[in-house]
């Protein structure tokens, strides 16, 4: 039975609902309360009455503390920026972004419905909390675009470490060196998307196991001998019981490009970047006394690129997957996907420039079949927290991902924990997902900024329980091996490693077959391979492009206008173009009056909900255009998959679907 009311000026409700907690007890009864933003549950019904004392609770019999301890609240979900989604008629799961998840059960559709209503509303109230003490300020002094989701407020109590976490804004950073996140080729310091992943910043599909010393030996040259470290596993349990839903059916799949095909012509730079005269004086007296979410930033830290598509870059060097859909051995097409994923991290080390915040709704085209043989369609699916949905097909292969993440400020170095899981499927069934590791930005307050990648990524072959462990070395100072090392091993079902993965993620990687196996002790199996293969190599930017962004060639064709494409569109992003072209005072007006648009669509949409509340009818959350929210079978997220209509509708040039976001 559900207790409440929901009201123009009151979100609350409280009842018995099923929450799921393991798969031995399944679901089990609890008691939930929503008050101030917050979603509690317990194992009974909480009086509200005071607490019992330590010595009276030592005084009492047991039946008394399991008494006390059933009031004791279980488990709490902050609703600002968290993800309701429905399952079925009676089920609905709540997460905010991956710290944590509640899939709760109700008792009919109806009360499922007054829920999932008073949870909206109850998440609508809470953005509207946050930015209170920026009311009454000017549009410009409330960067809506900048505001940035900590997902660590849930676990920040029970963190054992003692971390100063800070909402950091998602543009007002410091520049002075690009930043790409995993596969996810963006700079984490300058537009951060908020979540929460594992304490190490990579989550593994794999059993925990102990870590072993491996000695590699190459025959190519037996005088260097290289550390590997690895993780042994067990064989894992990872089955493809029932065939997934077939994307590419769905979504379509690439023709090959006839050779009589003619390459579109491409620009190859952008125009320089001006020397515009910035008081810094002038931003941080305007800070004074405001959530470090709410200070305004102007374009002159960012570059004229998105978010949407800095995450593009990811596919630049794709044409190792191409090479990998050749591969007729799983354990070799894995030592190719590993390098692609290190590649991704390519442009990290010299981009100084600040992606622009996509707006809700903002999507981005592109398609690189005449050259490349791929193409993209990424959409900006949610604003709290901000997240992007991405899908890419080439001709053997597809690629999807959401993307999120988390953050630490930690005063000297802020670290950026990626979220989601990214997806690689190849026709021949073979389907690979990874996570990110961390990236640390240094220096943030003193001194010249530098970016590090550092912890665990572990691949994982769906199909045939193959998987890759790859370690990024932090930075040290303290040793003479080359830095921003990567290493890492391909092993099969068994655990028995068959290649070997070593580079840097700013210049190559190369790989190795294993040949022999020596174990000299149980923990330090000694392993023998053949000659190294570079299967990545770096391409350096032009020697003038510290003069346009430090952009590679493919960075600059990014935003190169182009006919037909949707009219939310990053192209037609009026700011991001009058950036490019020089007028960035223009374009700083016209990025207010972008964000104060999207605050009135969203006030509109919260008044509707509102009212929908007070009427008892259910109000529909926002959806976006070519992306919808589903329970995705290879690790049972519910994720955002594209719906396999954009190249469709552009080719009939039907866009009413689109809404009006510039």
């Amino acid at each position: 039975m559900t207790e409440g009311k929901v009201s123009n000026s009151e979100a609350e409700m409280k009842g018995w609902l099923f929450k799921w907690t393991n798969y031995l007890k399944g679901y089990q009864r609890r008691w939930f309360v929503l008050s101030n933003g917050l979603l509690s549950y317990y194992r009974a019904e909480n009086s509200g009455g005071s607490k019992l004392s330590i010595r009276r609770r030592r005084r009492a019999g047991r039946t008394e503390n399991q008494a006390e301890m059933a009031h004791t609240c279980r488990g709490t979900i902050s609703l600002h920026g968290a993800l309701i989604h429905t399952e079925d008629s009676c089920t609905f799961v709540i997460s905010n972004g991956g710290t944590q998840t509640f899939h709760i059960k109700a008792a009919n559709e109806v009360e499922r419905q007054r829920w999932v209503t008073a949870l909206e509303l109850a998440k609508a109230k809470a953005i509207r909390a946050m930015e209170s003490d920026v009311s009454h300020s000017s549009p410009s002094d409330d960067d809506d675009e900048n505001e940035f989701y900590d997902a660590q407020d849930e676990a920040c109590n029970q963190d054992t470490e003692a971390n100063f976490i800070l909402k950091i804004p998602l543009g007002h950073r410091r520049t002075s060196s690009g930043v790409s996140l995993g596969s996810q080729s963006s700079d984490p310091r300058l537009h951060l998307q908020d979540g929460h992943d594992e304490a190490s910043g990579s989550s593994s599909e794999v059993d925990d196991a102990t870590e072993t010393k491996v000695l590699v030996i190459s025959s190519s040259d037996p005088t260097t001998a290289h550390d590997e470290s690895t993780n042994k596993t067990n064989s894992p349990t990872l089955s493809s019981n029932g065939r997934q839903r077939s994307i590419a059916n769905s979504q379509g799949s690439l023709v090959p490009m006839s050779s009589s095909e003619t390459k579109k012509t491409r620009r190859t730079r952008v125009p320089d970047k001006p020397n515009y005269p910035l008081n810094l004086w002038s931003i941080m007296k305007n800070c004074i006394g405001k959530e470090l979410s709410k200070i305004p930033m102007p374009v002159n830290f960012s570059e004229p690129l998105s978010m949407l598509q800095r995450l593009i870059e990811d596919y630049e060097y794709a044409d190792i997957l191409d090479k990998a859909a050749h591969c007729t051995d799983s354990c070799e097409q894995m030592a190719y996907v590993a390098a692609f994923t290190v590649s991704s991290y390519a442009t990290t080390s010299n981009r100084t420039g600040k992606p622009f915040n996509p707006l809700l709704g903002e999507t981005y085209e592109c398609d690189r079949t005449d050259d490349l043989g791929w193409r993209a369609i990424s959409e900006q699916v949610s604003h709290h927290p901000p997240m992007v949905a991405q899908y890419c097909e080439g001709r053997q292969w597809r690629c999807w991902q959401e993307f999120t993440m988390a953050s630490k400020f930690r005063g000297k170095y802020l670290q950026v924990i990626p979220l989601g899981m990214a997806h690689l499927e190849f026709n021949s069934g073979n389907h690979y997902t990874w996570r990110k590791v961390t990236t640390t930005v240094h220096n943030i307050i003193v001194g010249k900024l530098w970016v590090d990648q550092h912890g665990d990524m572990d691949i994982v072959n769906h199909k045939d329980g193959v998987k890759c462990h790859l370690k990024y070395i932090p930075y040290s100072y303290f040793t003479r091996d080359i830095q921003r090392k990567v290493k890492g091993c391909v092993m099969d079902s068994d655990g028995n490693v068959k290649w070997v993965v070593s580079g840097t993620w700013d210049n190559k990687i190369d790989i190795a077959p294993v040949i022999s196996t020596e174990r000299a002790s149980p923990d330090n199996p000694v392993f023998k391979t053949s000659s190294y293969t570079s299967v990545w190599k770096r391409k350096m930017p032009p020697p003038d492009s510290d003069r346009y962004y430090n952009f590679t060639e493919l960075a600059c064709q990014l935003n190169e206008p182009e006919p037909g494409v949707a009219p939310t569109d990053t192209r037609n992003r009026p700011d991001q173009r009058l950036m490019e072209n020089g007028m960035w005072d223009d374009a700083n007006l016209e990025k207010v009056r972008l964000e104060e648009k999207q605050r009135a669509a969203r006030r509109v949409r919260e008044a509707d909900a509102e009212k929908a509340a007070a009427e008892g009818r259910p109000y529909p959350p926002y959806e976006p255009v070519w992306f919808k929210k589903e329970k995705e079978p290879w690790t049972g997220s519910v994720i955002h998959m594209y719906q396999g209509k954009y190249w469709e509708c552009k080719e009939q040039q039907d866009w009413s679907m689109c809404p009006d976001i510039y």
